[in-house]
């Protein structure tokens, strides 16, 4: 009877214990992912394809052809998404004017228009997540606005994906905005991004993170390597032009490859890893591929976190490709290259990662740390004001590792020392969790613990 009473005495605080700790997953993920149509992505490539071209210096007044014909399409597309959910997307277009000189592959001055679906945010309506895709394609000549070049991977691929991300994501409410971007000019010198990034910092939006895709249908690589189960996410370490104070704490305290848009990778990887387990993202430590941009480094250069997803293999054959047959090669960037189910496997990574950064909390703002030449890591933080905080999670790692290793669950505390853990042998940082299992970006240290008297 002793035994028994304990229990019934026990078991409220059992309970209670057990909801204090943030599940690990999000259910609502997997069904974000099923409902992400490889059907419905390949429809929208095949009418982004049927312009015949998406060059920014193409046709604008055509119905049926260029450029204008395929921006007044997507933003068409996307108000048919909102009027679906009810008007829950505020559609628009957003432009710049290119002029003469800027890029040597403007030769007049040019308008880019970009197309933007906002979902805004139930809480936090001027934070932001954003999902980008270029509209623009090209051949061979940067300069050939009339030959056809119908961009069916590059990037048609990305620019429905996220068009199938915002039907998917439309049904749903979050705390934050997500943006879904239709961005222009990024052939002719990420234009479109660099106007809509710099519109953004002197707006003063709250911008967690980019995702951009750029090629994300394509699996037969020049290498020969087919593959379907990989793709790769780049990021820089640090924002570019760091003062003089974070070029200091990088060389004393580390964190030279802990900046925010590093963090957003690993998120993606972490996501991938955890909901889409028949996928593996590759990071790759560098801002894009080898002397190349995308149209995430515009706003890296604005101080946003961004990064870059897309497939592992490319094939150059089909990429900037006038449309022939050399050698007996075929070279053009033609539909017959995509690969529409791997196209949805990316978009539904996309989309987790928008849903899981949208619902959960803000990541702390204010991260210390503390420990030199003592036995144990002390770490302490602003609190978090949000009304779904479910608590704190303290990541470290080896300094060598790419990804988070280990983690302790510390509920809403805001201090926590490591006993035993030497805080020369790890890198370390803090998250918030909601009561659904969200987490967000991880937030690395930028500031010693005050010393006390």
């Amino acid at each position: 009877m002793k035994n028994l009473l304990f229990f019934f005495i026990g078991l409220p605080y059992l309970l209670q214990a057990q909801q204090e700790v943030a599940p690990s997953v999000d259910l609502r993920m997997y069904d974000i992912i099923e409902s992400i149509s490889a059907d419905r992505i390949q429809k929208d490539i095949e009418k982004l394809v049927s312009f015949g071209t998406r060059h920014t210096l193409s046709d604008t007044v055509s119905a049926t052809r260029g450029i204008g014909a395929a921006r007044r399409w997507i933003k068409e597309e996307m108000e048919s998404i909102s009027k679906d959910c009810g008007g829950c997307l505020e559609v628009s277009f957003h432009k710049g004017l290119a002029k003469t000189g800027e890029s040597r592959r403007i030769p007049e001055d040019t308008w880019i228009v970009n197309v933007l679906a906002i979902k805004r945010g139930t809480v936090y309506p001027d934070r932001y997540v954003i999902m980008s895709g270029d509209i623009d394609s090209r051949v061979s000549d940067p300069l050939d606005g009339t030959s056809d070049s119908p961009g069916a991977n590059d990037n048609a691929s990305g620019m429905a994906g996220v068009i199938e991300a915002a039907r998917v994501l439309s049904n749903y409410d979050f705390p934050t905005s997500i943006i879904f971007a239709g961005l222009s000019g990024e052939e002719q010198g990420l234009f479109g991004g660099k106007f809509l990034a710099a519109d953004a910092k002197e707006a003063g939006w709250e911008i967690v993170g980019v995702l951009n895709n750029d090629m994300i249908g394509n699996i037969k690589g020049i290498d020969g390597v087919i593959d379907n189960s990989t793709f790769r996410v780049f990021s820089e370490p640090i924002p570019p032009n760091p003062n003089e104070q974070e070029l200091i704490w990088n060389r004393f305290y580390g964190g030279e490859v802990d900046g925010p848009s590093r963090q957003l990778a690993r998120y993606v990887d972490r996501m991938t890893d955890t909901y889409m387990t028949n996928l593996d993202a590759i990071m790759i430590y560098r801002l894009d591929r080898f002397g190349r941009g995308g149209h995430h480094r515009p706003f890296n250069d604005q101080g946003f976190p961004g990064i870059r997803i897309m497939e592992t293999h490319e094939n150059y054959d089909m990429q900037h490709q006038d449309i022939r047959v050399e050698d007996g090669i075929a070279y053009g960037d033609v539909i017959e290259g995509v690969n529409f189910d791997y196209a949805a496997q990316l978009t539904a990574v996309n989309a987790i990662c928008l849903a899981g950064i949208a619902w959960s909390p803000k990541a702390p703002e204010l991260v210390m740390i503390g420990g030199a030449v003592k036995p144990s890591t002390k770490l302490r933080w602003d609190p978090v004001d949000d009304p779904n905080l479910m608590g704190y999670k303290v990541h470290w790692r080896n300094t060598t590792s790419p990804q988070w290793e280990y983690s302790r669950w510390v509920g809403k505390e805001t201090e926590v020392t490591l006993k035993n853990i030497v805080i020369d042998n790890f890198l370390f940082g803090v998250s918030a969790v909601d009561k659904y299992g969200n987490e967000s970006l991880v937030t690395y240290p930028k500031t010693l613990i005050p010393r006390r008297n």
